[in-house]
């Protein structure tokens, strides 16, 4: 099951607890700064989401949705 992750860059602290809790490595910082001065954490070039959840669950910010390929919503946040 492939699934596509969406970060929200107005919730994103870039405290890398999602970078970490992610098995496949499909996270990374962007290098960019977000509006409130935070780094932004992105899906990686590479990204080979699972839909595990295991990043959505580490958020602290619900910053985080998944999608699984059928289009349905598994979870966003905590």
């Amino acid at each position: 099951m492939a699934a596509k992750v969406t970060i929200s860059a107005r919730y994103c602290k870039g405290c890398g607890l999602c970078i970490t809790a992610c098995p496949q490595k499909s996270l990374r910082l962007t290098g960019e700064i977000s509006e409130s001065g935070l780094p932004i954490v992105e899906p990686a070039p590479d990204a080979k989401c699972t839909g595990c959840l295991r990043c959505a669950a580490m958020c602290p910010d619900a910053a985080i949705t998944i999608e699984v390929e059928d289009g349905k919503t598994p979870a966003t946040g905590k």
